[in-house]
């Protein structure tokens, strides 16, 4: 399965930059090939996530380590080829506007996320802290209750 992930991360990065290939010169904008700049992007991240998932694993054959060095570099190229391709039909800076604007977008998310858990942590916290709360005030309740049928008790004998 994990060579399968591979194949399909570098099968997607080669099959999107075909695409870009035959259809930049006849894109109006963008927009039109976003959608395979995004299957670049995520063949690319497919490829690296596999490839760092396997570094920690005792996997140190000849054939598997070639293949994930060539697949990286081949990766890497049909980054480097689209990126070219983008800033001849659309100049120069495109591609690093694209690739800063997807760093910055990640960032934000990341972000998000993590306020988000910082958040629901608080959220738990508070709610824990009511419950000790709530059931301190239940226990004097009880003691005080306790200590009034005591007196009750004993007053009426």
């Amino acid at each position: 399965m994990v060579v399968a992930e591979v194949l399909t991360g570098i099968a997607l990065v080669k099959q999107a930059t075909d695409f870009i290939k035959s259809n930049i010169n006849t894109a109006k904008d963008i927009g039109e090939i976003a959608g395979q700049i995004d299957d670049l992007f995520r063949g690319e991240q497919e490829a690296q996530k596999i490839r760092n998932k396997k570094a920690g694993v005792d996997n140190f054959s000849i054939n598997s380590v070639a293949q994930e060095v060539l697949d990286a570099k081949v990766a890497a190229e049909k980054l480097y080829e689209v990126s070219v391709l983008v800033d001849m039909r659309f100049g120069p800076g495109t591609w690093a506007g694209i690739v800063n604007e997807r760093a910055k977008r990640i960032q934000e998310a990341k972000e998000a996320a993590k306020k988000q858990r910082i958040e629901q942590i608080r959220k738990e916290h508070e709610f824990w802290e009511n419950m000790k709360t709530t059931l301190i005030v239940i226990i004097v309740v009880g003691l005080m209750m306790s200590a009034l049928a005591g007196v009750i008790l004993t007053s009426s004998e």
